[in-house]
C-alpha cells in the first residue's frame, strides 16, 4: 500500500467527492419533496436515478482531478520526490472540488425555483452581480445554502489535508516498481478517460439526455450534476452566439408568420384618440395564485380576481419565457425569448426593437418605465432609454429611506410614484407608463406601517397577497384621478411560479400567466363601458403589444405577436431555458434545443406518455409553428428587420 501510496491518494480523493456529491443530491431530494408534490417516485426508481447520478458525479470529478492525476502519473513515473510537486496537485484538485461543491449548494435553491439544474442562465445576470449578491445575503433560506456550503467546504478541507498527509506525504520517499506502476498508470489513465466520457463504446459522450430513463421529469433530472450542466449550457450559449439558430427553414418560417393572422375573431375593441395607456408586469404572479389557478377557493389575490371581472381577461395565457427580461422584452416589443439568450443583450451593442414604447412615442405619447430596484440590473435601464423610453424610474430616483431590501422599493411605494407621475404628465398629453412590480421575487419583504394585513402565515404567499394589496390600492388611488376614465391598464405577469407539482419537461405554473385588459370609461360612439368577459381562446405574452396598439387603432409591424382581439391562435407556444413548448389547450408539444428531441403529451388528462407516433400529423403541425414562429423572429432580428422601418 505504501508503494502505492500516490495512486490511493488519487482515488480515495475521487471516492471522497463521490460521497459529497451523492449527499447533497440526497439533500436537494428532500429539501424539493419537502415544497413540491412529487408523484410516481419509487425506491428502486429513485435508486437508479442515483446510479445515474454516480455516472454524472464521476464524469465531473475525472475532469476535476484530471491534471492532478496527470502530475500523479508523471512524478511516479519520473521518480519525483518534492513535498511542493505533489502540493500542488493536491491544492488544485481541493480548490476545483470546492467549486464544485458551491455549485451544488447554489443548484438546490436554484431547482426548486425553476424545476432545471444550475445552467448557464445565471451568466446573464453579471452585470447585476451586486444585486445578485445582496439579495442571496438577504434572503434566509439562500443564506441557509451558503451556510451549508461553507460546512462542507470547511469538512472538506479538512477531509482533504488527513487524505493528503496519511495517505500520500507519509509515504512519499517510497516507490512502486516500474514492472507495477506503468501498468496501473495505465489503468488509471483508461479509468479516466472513460469517466470522462461516461462509456467506452462508440456512442457520444455523456450528455444530458443519457440522465433520462423514465417517464417522471424529475427522477429525470435529479441524475445530472449541476457542474456538468452549467458547463454544458455554457458552451451551448456560446456556441448559439458563434453560430445562426437553425431551428426550421427561414422560408418556411416566414410562411408560418406571414399566416399567424389568417384566423379572424369578433370582439375588437378602437378606444378613443389619445387615451392613456398602462402597462403593470407583476413579477411572478402565475395564473395558478389568482382564482384562474387549480384551486380557486385557495386563491391569494382578491384584489386581482375583482379585477378580472371589470376588464377582459384571457384565462389561457403564455409567458414567453421565464426570466423578468424576458416578461419585458416580450410584453412591450412582441417577440418570444429564444432559448437562454438574453433578449436586453447584444453581442456588442444594446439591441435595438420597434414595439410598443416606439409606437406610442410616434403616437404623440410620453413614455415613462417605472422599475423598483437598480436600473444596470439586466441592462434593463440602457435597453429601454434605447428603445422608446423618455424617461427610466429605477431605484436611485426615489429616496433611500424608501428602499427596504436589495430590489429597492416595495410595490405600494413604486405605484405610488408612477401615480405622482401620471398626474403631472397627463395634464401635457397622452401618456403611455410602464410598472415593473417586484415585491414578490426574494428577498421577501412584506412592509410594515401600511394598513395591510396578511392572511397567510407562510412569508412566500404574505408577499403575494401584498402585491396583491398595493394593486388594489393602486386602482383605488388612480380612480380618483381625472385621468382614471381615460386609460387603459393592461396587467400581465412576467412569468409564473415554480410547479408544486410538475409532471413534464416544462413546469407548466412557470408559463402560465393572467392577462387583462381593463378600460374603466366609456366608448363615445356606443355611450357604454367596454364589455367585462373571461376570454378562453389562447394567447401569448407577445401578443399584448399588438393588442393595445390595435385597441388605439395605431398600425404596427415587425411584431410576432398578434392582436387578440381581432385575431385567434390555435397554438400558443411559450419557451422554458433549452426548450420550446407549444400548446392547444389538449395537446402539450416540447422541443429539446440542447438534443434536438421533442415529444407531444395529452396535457388536458396530464398525461405523460409520449404520443407522437400515435398523432404524428399534430406533432408535426405544432413543431412547424412554434419552430417557425422562434426562427422568424430570430432571422428579423438577425437582418433588423425588428428595428424601426426607415419611413418612421
Amino acid at each position: 500500500m505504501k508503494k502505492s501510496a500516490r495512486f490511493n491518494y488519487i482515488i480515495l480523493l475521487y471516492l471522497s467527492g463521490i460521497v459529497v456529491f451523492t449527499l447533497f443530491r440526497v439533500a436537494e431530494t428532500l429539501v424539493y419533496c419537502s415544497l413540491v408534490t412529487v408523484q410516481g417516485v419509487t425506491g428502486s426508481l429513485y435508486l437508479t436515478a442515483l446510479w445515474k447520478g454516480f455516472r454524472f458525479d464521476t464524469a465531473v470529478s475525472t475532469y476535476i482531478l484530471a491534471l492532478p492525476l496527470l502530475l500523479i502519473v508523471i512524478g511516479e513515473l519520473a521518480r519525483i520526490r518534492k513535498s511542493w510537486y505533489y502540493a500542488t496537485a493536491h491544492y488544485i484538485a481541493m480548490v476545483l472540488y470546492t467549486v464544485a461543491f458551491f455549485a451544488c449548494a447554489a443548484d438546490i435553491p436554484y431547482f426548486c425555483y425553476f424545476f432545471q439544474r444550475l445552467d448557464a442562465q445565471v451568466l446573464t445576470m453579471n452585470e447585476s452581480m451586486p444585486v445578485v449578491i445582496d439579495m442571496i445575503f438577504s434572503e434566509p433560506t439562500y443564506l441557509l445554502y451558503f451556510f451549508v456550503f461553507l460546512v462542507v467546504a470547511v469538512g472538506w478541507w479538512f477531509l482533504g489535508r488527513l487524505i493528503y498527509r496519511r495517505v500520500l506525504k507519509a509515504h512519499l520517499g517510497s516507490e512502486m516498481p516500474y514492472k507495477w506502476a506503468i501498468p496501473m498508470a495505465a489503468v488509471l489513465l483508461l479509468g479516466w478517460f472513460t469517466g470522462m466520457r461516461g462509456h467506452l463504446t462508440d456512442k457520444p459522450p455523456l450528455r444530458a439526455e443519457h440522465a433520462v430513463f423514465c417517464s417522471n421529469s424529475y427522477l429525470n433530472q435529479i441524475g445530472l450534476n449541476p457542474v456538468f450542466t452549467f458547463l454544458k449550457s455554457a458552451g451551448a450559449i456560446m456556441n448559439d452566439r458563434n453560430h445562426p439558430i437553425e431551428l426550421i427553414d427561414p422560408e418556411t418560417a416566414r410562411e408560418v408568420y406571414e399566416s399567424r393572422e389568417d384566423k379572424a375573431a369578433s370582439g375588437g375593441i378602437l378606444l378613443p384618440n389619445n387615451t392613456h395607456v398602462v402597462v403593470v408586469i407583476m413579477e411572478s404572479m402565475a395564473t395558478e395564485k389568482t382564482m384562474l389557478g387549480s384551486h380557486p377557493e385557495a386563491s391569494l389575490t382578491p384584489c386581482l380576481d375583482s379585477l378580472m371581472h371589470l376588464g377582459i381577461t384571457f384565462t389561457q395565457a403564455w409567458s414567453a419565457g421565464t426570466q423578468t427580461y424576458n416578461g419585458v422584452y416580450s410584453t412591450l416589443y412582441g417577440h418570444p425569448a429564444i432559448f437562454k439568450r438574453h433578449t436586453m443583450h447584444g453581442s456588442s451593442t444594446v439591441p435595438r426593437m420597434w414595439g410598443l414604447p416606439q409606437n406610442m412615442q410616434c403616437s404623440g405619447y410620453s413614455t415613462a418605465f417605472f422599475m423598483a430596484h437598480q436600473g444596470y440590473f439586466d441592462g434593463m435601464e440602457s435597453f429601454l432609454y434605447s428603445n422608446g423610453y423618455d424617461k427610466v424610474f429605477e431605484q436611485n430616483s426615489y429616496p433611500e429611506e424608501e428602499w427596504v431590501n436589495s430590489y429597492g422599493v416595495p410595490d405600494h411605494v413604486l405605484f405610488g410614484h408612477a401615480i405622482d407621475y401620471l398626474n403631472e404628465a397627463t395634464q401635457k398629453g397622452p401618456t403611455f407608463t410602464t410598472i415593473l412590480t417586484i415585491s414578490d421575487h426574494p428577498p421577501y419583504v412584506v412592509p410594515q406601517g401600511t394598513t395591510f394585513k396578511p392572511r397567510s402565515t407562510e412569508l412566500t404567499n404574505q408577499v403575494v397577497e401584498y402585491a396583491d394589496w398595493s394593486i388594489g390600492q393602486f386602482l383605488a388611488e388612480a380612480a380618483k384621478q381625472p385621468w382614471f376614465e381615460k386609460t387603459l391598464f393592461v396587467f400581465v405577469a412576467d412569468h409564473g411560479c415554480p410547479d408544486k407539482n410538475p409532471i413534464y419537461d416544462i413546469p407548466l405554473t412557470r408559463n402560465r400567466i393572467p392577462v387583462i385588459f381593463y378600460y374603466p370609461g366609456t366608448l363615445p360612439l356606443t355611450s357604454c363601458r367596454v364589455e367585462p368577459r373571461f376570454d378562453d381562446r389562447l394567447a401569448c405574452q407577445i401578443d399584448v403589444a399588438p393588442t393595445v396598439l390595435g385597441m388605439l387603432g395605431i398600425h404596427h409591424t415587425n411584431m410576432i405577436g398578434i392582436d387578440i382581439l381581432n385575431f385567434c391562435r390555435d397554438v400558443a407556444f411559450f419557451g422554458s431555458g433549452d426548450m420550446i413548448g407549444a400548446t392547444d389547450g389538449n395537446l402539450l408539444y416540447i422541443y429539446r434545443h440542447n438534443d434536438g428531441s421533442s415529444s407531444l403529451y395529452n396535457y388536458r388528462d396530464r398525461q405523460t406518455d409520449d404520443i407522437s407516433s400515435q398523432l404524428p400529423d399534430k406533432k408535426a403541425s405544432f413543431e412547424r409553428y412554434a419552430l417557425g414562429m422562434v426562427q422568424m423572429s430570430y432571422e428579423m432580428l438577425k437582418d433588423g428587420n425588428a428595428e424601426p422601418e426607415q419611413e418612421l
